[in-house]
């Protein structure tokens, strides 16, 4: 009988540890558990719902900028026109990298869309140095009847076969010159300045003819890259240079207008290929009518850029027209230099269509 009371006590002992450390096991998952479902609703708050398809936009410049401008536009064009489908969303300042990573993001299908210049699309294509040229567009009305005709399309055709999808021309615009050294007003003055070039060969051996030492760079690393004076000063047009604020580091500018800059609009040839037909035609009507807009805007911001960057405390130099003569002349061989690489034929027809 004692021997009974005994295996029964054990057993009840063993049944209230068992019982004492599933309570506190469930005492343990019960605020997790209860945690997940405090936290479900808000994350299901700020979620998109899953038939809605996210466009990832990344570009180099910041919110103020007539690019990021544009890209509110085509934000607003295709989310109303397809009554929420879709969702754009907006990364400025390279916080998804600079231009080359951004491109080869789109052709991994990693990233929707972005909006370089010309320039580092020559790694793609070599053809779209043609529009890297020096000195090519007397205006920017040419500027677009050539980007916008048949030999721009053809251009915006061929990215296909990198896996992008060349939706449109957008407009960095004509370049110009800064430095924190001197005033600038011929090649001679440049000779041994190192000049922040993007890396496209084109540039590089522009800059060389007109006797700088150019020092290819991300945009990303520009502004800190001046303010320690790594290189003394930078190439870009009139609204990034006043925009970017690269007025706190540079104190000369020379409107030397050396490059036209285009900005192509594009997108991931994965993720174009993935849309229907209907969705297509909204993104590139959307592509062309929100370039349309920044080019107006980027044009009226231009116009005011001269006097912003004076009065931020920048010596503005104008050229005459000897003076930037000087400058076409230095670079008269560049074109010859590349044409193999570009292609005869195809700077043959732009020069064409300028001569019109």
């Amino acid at each position: 009988m004692k021997k009974y009371l005994r295996v029964l006590s054990t057993v009840l002992i063993l049944t209230l540890v068992v019982s004492l450390v599933a309570a506190c096991g469930s005492s343990q998952s019960q605020p997790q558990s209860q945690q997940q479902n405090t936290n479900q609703p808000a994350e299901q708050s700020s979620q998109v719902p899953a038939e809605k398809k996210i466009i990832k936009v990344g570009i180099g410049l910041n919110e103020q900028s007539p690019q990021y401008q544009g890209l509110l536009k085509f934000k607003e064009l295709v989310e109303g026109g397809s009554n929420g489908k879709f969702e754009v969303q907006l990364y400025a300042n390279s916080q998804l990298g600079d231009d080359t990573k951004m491109m080869q993001s789109l052709r991994m299908g990693t990233l929707e869309m972005t909006c370089p210049s010309t320039a580092p699309i020559a790694g793609l294509n070599k053809q779209f140095m043609v529009f890297d040229l020096p000195f090519l567009f007397p205006n920017e009305q040419v500027a677009d009847r050539v980007l916008d005709g048949p030999i721009g399309q053809k251009l915006l055709d061929s990215l296909s076969a990198s896996g992008i999808k060349g939706l449109a021309y957008w407009e960095n615009g004509y370049r110009d010159l800064t430095n924190s050294v001197k005033e600038v007003k011929s090649p001679a003055d440049l000779k041994g300045l190192k000049i922040r070039t993007m890396e496209n060969p084109v540039h590089l051996a522009s800059f060389r003819a007109m006797g700088a030492n150019p020092t290819p760079m991300p945009f990303g690393e520009l502004f800190t890259a001046m303010q320690q004076k790594t290189i003394d000063g930078q190439e870009n047009p009139l609204t990034t240079i006043y925009l970017q604020k690269f007025y706190e580091v540079q104190k000369y500018v020379t409107l030397t207008h050396h490059f036209y800059s285009p900005f192509v609009f594009m997108m991931s040839q994965k993720f174009w290929d993935e849309l229907s037909k209907e969705d297509q035609d909204l993104i590139q009507k959307a592509a062309l009518e929100a370039g349309a807009y920044e080019r107006q805007v980027n044009r009226e911001q231009m116009a005011k850029m001269e006097q912003n960057l004076k009065d931020a405390g920048m010596v503005v130099t104008e050229l005459t027209e000897e003076q930037r003569q000087a400058f076409v002349d230095a670079t008269k061989d560049v074109a010859s230099q590349f044409e193999n690489e570009i292609g005869k034929d195809i700077i043959a027809e732009v020069m064409a269509e300028i001569q019109k």
